[in-house]
């Protein structure tokens, strides 16, 4: 049986490695969209990918509150939505091949899956908060 490697940053954490394959695969599928869809489509879809994984460091840094916590987790859902949106867009406006959209919303259900179990998770007391040290209590 393998033994769970303790996570200390949170680019260890699955659901920021898996934030970071939707904005990478996203930013590579966005290269071949028209110019003029730069300051939409491209861009928004661009951002929302890019917001996922962002959001999740800022919550992994927060996790010692636990509303904030939860309220960044929550944010990382929206902006996952948010760029499965996108990638509908992209879908419907044949940038992208039906095929091509769902390789690229299968990551995005994936953060949302992971983000939200980890909410959920935490909203039930399962999940330990890091204690505080002595020297941190001012």
């Amino acid at each position: 049986m393998a033994t769970k490697q303790k996570v200390v940053h949170h680019w260890q954490l699955e659901v920021f490695q898996l934030a970071r394959q939707l904005s990478q695969r996203f930013f590579r599928a966005s290269k071949s969209f028209p110019l003029e869809e730069r300051y939409s489509l491209t861009d928004q879809g661009r951002r929302a990918s890019r917001a996922v994984s962002a959001i999740i460091a800022e919550a992994w840094r927060r996790r010692k509150y636990e509303a904030a916590f939860v309220n960044k987790l929550n944010e990382a859902e929206g902006e996952a939505a948010e760029t499965q949106v996108w990638v509908m867009h992209a879908v419907d406006c044949e940038y992208l091949t039906e095929s091509e959209g769902r390789e690229l919303h299968r990551p995005a259900t994936a953060s949302l899956a992971s983000s939200s179990t980890w909410a959920t998770g935490l909203s039930r007391g399962c999940c330990a908060r890091p204690q505080r040290r002595q020297n941190d209590a001012h």
